[in-house]
C-alpha cells in the first residue's frame, strides 16, 4: 500500500475500509508517521481514531527484533511531533508510542516536557520505562528539578528503577498512612 492509498483509506466513510488501511500502515512506517499525525486532529473522531491505530501499528512493526533502522527513524518522527505546535492528546499519545520503542535519542526530548503541566506525569512514566543509563540520569537530574509537589513521583520512578532514594525526604506514598 503506498501513503496516499493510507491515508485516502484512514479518510474513507467506510469502518472495513478505514479499518484495512491503518492495518496496513506498519509496512509504510516512519513516512506516514507525520501524515497520520496530521489525520489525528480530523473532526471525524473515527478519522483521528484509524490515524491514531495506524500508529500505533508502525510502532509495533518496528519494534519487533531486527528492525533497528526502521526503528530509528519512526522515534525521530515521533519525537518532531512532541513540540508545542502540536496538541496536547497527540503529544501525550506520542509520548507513550515512544515508550514503547525509545532508547537513549528519545530521553532529552522526553524530559523537557517534565516541565510541561499537563504532560509531566506522562514524561515521567515514558522516562521509567525506557531503558538504559540515560534515562535514569534523566530521573536522577528531575528530582531536584522539579516543582517540590511532583518530586514524590520522581522519586517512585527512581524506586522502580532500582535506585535507592532517601525515605526520609522522599516518603513512598504506598507506605503512608492514610488514617
Amino acid at each position: 500500500m503506498k501513503l496516499e492509498e493510507l491515508l485516502k483509506g484512514i479518510r474513507s466513510d467506510q469502518p472495513e475500509t478505514r479499518t484495512a488501511a491503518w492495518q496496513a500502515a506498519g509496512a509504510l512506517g516512519a513516512s506516514a508517521v507525520k501524515p497520520l499525525a496530521q489525520l489525528y486532529t480530523e473532526e471525524n473522531v473515527e478519522v483521528g481514531r484509524a490515524a491514531r491505530r495506524g500508529l500505533e501499528r508502525i510502532v509495533r512493526t518496528v519494534g519487533a527484533p531486527g528492525a533497528q533502522p526502521a526503528k530509528s527513524a519512526v522515534i525521530r518522527e515521533l519525537l518532531g511531533l512532541l513540540g508545542d505546535d502540536h496538541p496536547v492528546a497527540l503529544r501525550r499519545d506520542v509520548l507513550w508510542l515512544l515508550s514503547e520503542i525509545g532508547s537513549g535519542e528519545s530521553v532529552e526530548p522526553v524530559a523537557a516536557l517534565l516541565r510541561h503541566d499537563v504532560l509531566r506525569e506522562d514524561a515521567r512514566m515514558v522516562l521509567e520505562r525506557i531503558p538504559g543509563e540515560e534515562s535514569l540520569t534523566a530521573l536522577r537530574h528531575a528530582l531536584g528539578a522539579v516543582p517540590e509537589g511532583f518530586r514524590l513521583n520522581i522519586a517512585q520512578s527512581l524506586r522502580a528503577r532500582g535506585e535507592k532514594v532517601d525515605r526520609q525526604k522522599y516518603p513512598c506514598q504506598k507506605l503512608v498512612p492514610t488514617k
